[in-house]
């Protein structure tokens, strides 16, 4: 079955057209700048290693997905003769509260449980369920199905995901730990355990870090930890996000510097992590740049960055009684070799050691980064979050 994956954010249409079973990938692209000027669609062809640039108004998600089906049916550089072969369409959904704890096949019913979630994720939810009606409008009769990020996460005990606040806010409000990136999450671990030999038990430590960044603890392929909140802006520092932060320091900057609660959100999402500390860019490849130039900001902003990540480490090592193998995942997580090694030094204390050597070689694929008398695995596993929500989408519609 070819799957046609769509993830759709406020401005930009992410999409991939792949076989879930062989995981070939057809087609894949992105449509950038919907409804501002200078839209633009990016078009590959891995198999023919084809890529072109489409430069065309957009002036909503309608607009986009036209040009993507256009390109995918092309005579000339397409992949299917016809939009018939598609036979299903996944869809990234970002929130899905705590109605749902798997992929769900989308009708309207559906789709108005996920609307009650939208106070959760009031930029993402919107725009997901954009690209799902205008799916439904110019592929009518396919199956659509939502894999939510928050599902691989609502495994998550209790006293995991309940905040410490009156109880009538989680019963009122629903105001708890959701978790995001659950896809990277589910893919990682499985393939960890897959890499593992399938264990009946196992006790794994996801880091997805890019510029928005997670971590899970996974015991026996279940999530019973997450670092992000009940926004994606709890736990680590991140590229623009502030991470974990005293929530009195929140209103003490917002009443002295005098900011609406709009311009305190901007701050604390799009002002602070790495751009904050550096203060010259939130890409983690500039800052290492700082580093190696010697700049003082650079240098405590990687050095805040690392610490974190080792802190959840050794938290989520206690919580799960121990750790059987660590995984990085993610831009920074998949290239950044200097921050990989600097998160495991000093683990040798619970048996975690890294191969100096074997991490600092850019190496596709998955890659054993531990030394061989480590007690704990480390490896580095480039994240593929389409192919989770192609399986998922071909399981639901062919009845697997």
């Amino acid at each position: 079955m070819k799957v046609l994956v769509i993830n759709c954010g406020s401005s930009s249409l992410k999409y991939q057209l792949m076989n879930p079973e062989t995981k070939e990938v057809f087609a894949k692209g992105l449509c950038e700048r919907i409804g501002i000027d200078g839209s633009r669609m990016e078009y590959e062809v891995p198999a023919k290693d084809f890529e072109i640039e489409i430069k065309k108004p957009m002036p909503t998600h309608k607009e986009a997905l036209e040009l993507v089906i256009n390109a995918i049916v092309d005579k000339e550089n397409g992949v299917i003769a016809s939009v018939e072969e598609v036979g299903a369409i996944g869809h990234r959904m970002v929130h899905g509260g705590e109605t749902f704890a798997s992929s769900v096949l989308l009708n309207e019913e559906v789709m108005k449980a996920v609307e009650e979630n939208n106070d959760l994720a009031p930029l993402h939810n919107p725009a997901n369920l954009m690209g799902v009606r205008t799916c439904m409008a110019l592929m009518p009769g396919k199956p659509n199905v939502g894999v939510f990020d928050t599902a691989f996460h609502q495994t998550m005990p209790a006293k995991a995901y309940m905040y410490a606040l009156p109880y009538e806010d989680y019963k009122d409000l629903k105001v708890r730990k959701y978790g995001f990136h659950g896809t990277s999450h589910l893919y990682v671990s499985e393939t960890m355990r897959e890499i593992m030999g399938n264990p009946e038990h196992s006790k794994i430590i996801v880091c997805h870090l890019g510029n928005g960044a997670s971590m899970s603890a996974v015991v026996d392929g279940k999530c019973v930890d997450t670092s992000m909140g009940l926004t994606p802006l709890q736990g680590l520092m991140m590229g623009t996000r502030c991470g974990d932060i005293d929530p009195a320091a929140v209103l003490f900057i917002k009443n002295k510097r005098g900011l609406t609660d709009k311009e305190m959100d901007n701050r604390l999402n799009k002002e602070s992590g790495i751009l904050g500390i550096y203060g010259k860019s939130s890409d983690c490849r500039d800052m290492e740049n700082g580093v190696a130039e010697g700049d003082k900001r650079a240098i405590l902003a990687e050095e805040m960055f690392i610490y974190k990540i080792k802190s959840y480490i050794g938290a989520y090592a206690a919580a799960m009684g121990g750790v059987d193998a660590i995984c990085f995942a993610g831009g920074i997580g998949e290239n950044a070799a200097g921050i990989r090694e600097s998160v495991i030094s000093g683990l040798e204390f619970m048996g975690a050691k890294i191969d100096k050597e074997v991490n600092s070689v850019r190496k596709k694929g998955n890659v054993k980064l531990s030394t061989e008398d480590s007690k704990v695995l480390v490896y580095k596993i480039p994240t593929n979050e389409e192919l989770v929500i192609a399986r998922d989408t071909y399981k639901i519609v062919a009845g697997k």
